[in-house]
Parts: structure tokens; sequence; C-alpha cells
């Protein structure tokens, strides 16, 4: 039985080659998300904003403007409604009532259950949640601050282990990643909550996880072939752990895209940021900071070791290839 091999052998793209266009579309698609993120903002969840979130699912498409009216007759404060996860599911957001004990917010969810039930008996709720404004403060503060002590400590360690280059391209990738995700919500608008930050965080050790791998090829390889060009040499270390990459990431997005499908609107958020994750980081891994290394002046000749001799010319064959 013959193994299955997505990426052929001996396999030599030219991705150093490419890089212009690279940087070409990374420029562009990080101006974009953060275009979107500025002029549309983000759907940010009961999580970050307080409140109080009801989550009602009609069997038919409900008309919007009249299960505005039945809840706004309640007077229960300024009512905001969205259709998430499909049509016939509607987010219903509501300000606390002044009195912060539990039995004043079920009196008002019972309310607007009593109301909508009224015209619609075929609706159901499915769940509601409560956010103090104080706690929703606390959870954006602290959840800029795991993003960004992530990215920072990742950022460093490359810088440490490596060079100083690799600590650049590294910090570069991960903020294109993050920021390909903000911009991929602020235009779907789906709810942006702490599931998506955990999200973030996950792609963030994704991205680096495969990041690293190629680092580490790349350093080995400098170590290895101190007279080969740059260029050349960053192509071999891509190509020789495209194999890995392509595999991880085609099996995560298949595991992805089954919980996608049947794991119900309330991960969908969740999933599809992991999915999006998963194809911009391996993107910006092979494509951007790889590249970007050569931008900023790597080379091999700053390893002392004695280079050892091309195993089968393959090295030989690379530096003489047209970049």
């Amino acid at each position: 039985m013959r193994l299955l091999k997505l990426v052929p052998d001996n396999t030599n793209i030219g991705f150093v080659r490419l890089r212009f266009w690279a940087f070409g579309l990374t420029a562009l698609l990080t101006l974009l998300a953060i275009g979107a993120v500025a002029t549309r903002g983000l759907n940010l969840g009961v999580d970050f904003v307080g409140g109080l979130m009801i989550e009602a699912k009609f069997q038919q498409v409900p008309v919007i403007d009249k299960v505005r009216t039945t809840v706004d007759a309640l007077n229960v404060g300024e009512v905001s409604l969205q259709q998430f996860g499909d049509p016939k599911t509607v987010s219903i957001r509501l300000p606390l009532p002044a009195s912060t004990d539990e039995g004043a917010t079920n009196a008002v969810v019972n309310k607007v259950k009593v109301a909508l039930a009224a015209t619609n008996p075929d609706v159901t709720f499915s769940r509601y949640d409560t956010v103090s404004g104080k706690v929703s403060t606390e959870l954006i503060r602290n959840g800029l601050l795991a993003v960004f002590i992530a990215v920072l400590a990742i950022a460093i360690f490359s810088w440490l282990r490596y060079e100083w280059q690799f600590g650049v391209s590294t910090f570069v990738a991960i903020v294109h990643d993050l920021l390909m995700t903000l911009g991929f919500f602020a235009i779907t608008r789906l709810e942006f909550d702490l599931n998506i930050v955990a999200a973030v965080l996950t792609i963030i050790g994704y991205s680096i996880n495969d990041k690293i791998v190629i680092d580490d090829r790349i350093r080995e390889n400098m170590r290895k072939y101190r007279q080969m060009d740059i260029g050349a040499l960053i192509d071999l270390s891509v190509n020789e752990t495209l194999p890995r990459t392509v595999m991880t990431s085609v099996t995560i997005l298949l595991a992805l895209g089954s919980l996608l499908i049947f794991g119900g609107h309330v991960l969908q958020g969740f999933t599809a940021a992991m999915m999006l994750g998963i194809v911009v980081g391996t993107y910006s891994s092979v494509y951007v900071s790889s590249s970007l290394l050569q931008a900023l002046g790597l080379r091999a000749e700053n390893f002392d070791r004695k280079p050892a001799s091309p195993a089968g010319g393959n090295a030989e064959r690379i530096t003489k290839r047209d970049r």
C-alpha cells in the first residue's frame, strides 16, 4: 500500500523569489483588516460590553422589526438585536436591571420570554448570559494583556534562541495573523467574546509552532552550508519542512471542518477563527516570516561552525538555481 504524500519528494518551490508579491499581498490585507476594524468595529459580546443577552430561536425566519417592537414595549431598556448562526436565531441584548439581584435579572428574562412566546408560540430560548460593566472592563483589559504578553514573550524567545532577525520576523508574522483574525470578525460581524480570545491565543500557539520548526531547519542549514546564498538556503529549509507543514494544516482543518458542521452555532465563531488562523498562520510562516529574514540581512556566515558537505549535491543544486 502506497503512503499518501500531499507534497511530492524533492519539491523545490522558490518561495523567496515570490517574496515581493507576498509582502505586497500581506501589506494590502493588513491595511484592509485595520480599515475594517477602524470603520466597522468588532461585534463585542456580552463578555466585553456587559449587559444581558438572551438567545431566541424561531421555527421560521422572524421579522426583526416585529421582535424589536415586542421587546421595546416591555420598557426593559434599549434593545439590540442581531441574527447570528442562522437567520432563525436572534441575539437579544439588553442593559442589566438597576438591581443587581439575580431575581431582577430573571424577571427581565421571563418578561421577554413571555412576550415573544405570545406572538411566536414556537420560539425557544437556548441560553442567556449576564455580565456587569465592571467585569466586562476587567475582561477587556485581561484579554488584551494576555494577547500582548503572549506575542512579546514569543518574539523575545525567538530573539534569544536564534538571531534578532528571527525575533523580528516572528513578531511581524504573529501581528499579521492577529490583524487578519480581527479584520475577519469586523467584516463578518460574528460575535467576538472570550471564546474568540481563546481561539486567538490558540492561533498564536499554532503559528509559532509552525514557524519554530522552519526556523530550526534554517538555523541547522546555516551551520551546514555557510557559503550558500541565504535565499537559496531559506528555500531549501522551507521545502524540507513543507510536507510536515501541509500535513499538519490539512489534518487540523479536517477536524475543525467537522466541528464547524456539527458543533452548532455556539462554536461557530471559535471554529471559524481557528480555521482562518490555520490558513493565515501557514501562509505567514512560509511566505512572509521566512523571506523576511533575508530582507533583514540574515547571513549564514554569522555561524562559526564549519560547513558540512552538501548531502547528495542538494545544496549545490539549490545554490545554482536561478532565483
